[in-house]
């Protein structure tokens, strides 16, 4: 082998390695968009979130208040002899009416509950995303640091596990949109 064979052998190496670092960078600069994405998502949610279970409260407050004014009233109704068949009729009425807003506040409360709930699922979907975005993007930047290293002291075993490090973030890329692990 003459001494132009090894240095085109290098220089081709080098214009590899120079490639591969490239294409790990970018693929770097896609992950870290992938896992900020959702990383935000998974913020955003949590707002929904606890607006929904603020909402949720509200509602069961106020079903509350109209269960503990229907109890009272109807206590006071029961303990009146001889009333006026108007004066039944009016506590009749507001008591059904009680009765109705209590109701249709246990109702509101299942439809805000599922949805604080579903969006309690998509949190941590978008969470689990986002983390295994993080570890891909781990993955990448031990891959281009050893890949630099390579490059300084022109050992291409480093190169080499470097490239192997790239098996890592394409099991996390991959995972951070299936969520198989």
């Amino acid at each position: 082998m003459s001494h132009k064979d090894t240095k085109e052998e290098k220089e081709r190496w080098q214009n590899w390695l120079a490639l591969s670092t490239a294409i790990m960078a970018v693929l770097a600069a896609l992950t870290t968009l992938y896992m900020g994405k959702f990383s935000s998502r998974a913020i955003m949610s949590q707002g929904l979130e606890s607006d929904q279970w603020a909402h949720y409260q509200a509602k069961s407050i106020k079903g509350h208040t109209f269960e503990i004014s229907r109890q009272a009233l109807e206590l006071q109704y029961r303990s009146q002899k001889g009333l006026a068949p108007e004066v039944a009729a009016d506590y009749e009425t507001i008591l059904k009416k009680y009765a109705d807003e209590t109701k249709r506040y246990d109702s509101e409360k299942k439809e805000i509950k599922a949805k604080a709930e579903q969006i309690a699922k998509s949190k941590h979907t978008a969470q689990d995303m986002g983390g295994n975005f993080a570890y891909a993007l781990i993955f990448l930047q031990i891959a281009i640091m050893l890949s630099s290293l390579s490059s300084l002291t022109k050992k291409k075993y480093l190169w080499y596990i470097a490239l192997l490090a790239n098996l890592g973030w394409i099991f996390f890329f991959l995972d951070g949109w299936l969520l198989f692990y």
